[in-house]
């Protein structure tokens, strides 16, 4: 069913989210997946999310940060849209795809894996993609902080793959070399850097 949530517990990928093995699988990115998905896939796509939107929500206790001096990484959060890609995965590799995402996303469970409608460009329509939702009720999830509280994180979160700080910047050459303009990263980043709007 679109736009559902997908029960968590402990079966395999493709039987949590209900998808029947060797059929195709469209997987929606909002954040790395786009430019680096580390799957095989048959097409990709510029793609409309709505409902959602991309947000610096989620308490990075690694990557970005430490418990003892978090960081902040994205999510895909409640309200607004986003623009991402859609990916088109073969149906014999969507179920090795659907292992590899687990291991990449799903470790601690702060995300919510869950079919959203994904409109595609002119004439191909909508498809219902994977994506991977944060979950409001988790430990981690720091979507009520406001600008400055979640520019905060960003400042100070340092992990085991850098400063938080070079992940937004990058996060937005990223989109702008994919033709994505994302304002409220943008203004999240002139917070970040000292500079707000006045």
């Amino acid at each position: 069913m679109a736009d559902s949530p997908i029960a968590q517990d402990s079966l395999p990928p493709h039987a949590e989210i209900g998808h029947p093995p060797g059929q195709p699988l469209w997987v929606f990115a909002f954040g790395s997946l786009m430019w680096n998905p580390g799957f095989p896939y048959v097409s990709r796509h510029p793609a409309v999310v709505r409902g959602w939107h991309r947000s610096f929500c989620i308490y990075s206790h690694r990557h970005r940060g430490t418990p003892e001096v978090p960081g902040a990484v994205l999510g895909l959060d409640r309200g607004g849209a986003c623009r991402g890609i859609a990916y088109q995965v073969a149906g014999d590799k969507a179920e090795a795809t659907l292992a590899y995402l687990w291991e990449r996303e799903m470790m601690n469970r702060v995300y919510i894996p869950r079919f959203v409608t994904a409109v595609l460009p002119s004439g191909l329509g909508t498809v219902q993609a994977l994506a991977f939702i944060a979950d409001r009720g988790h430990r981690q999830y720091c979507g009520r902080l406001g600008t400055e509280g979640t520019a905060a994180l960003i400042r100070q979160g340092v992990g085991i793959s850098g400063r938080g700080v070079d992940y937004l910047h990058s996060l937005l050459d990223h989109l702008g070399e994919l033709g994505i303009r994302d304002r409220g990263l943008e203004e999240l980043a002139r917070h970040v850097d000292g500079k707000p709007a006045t």
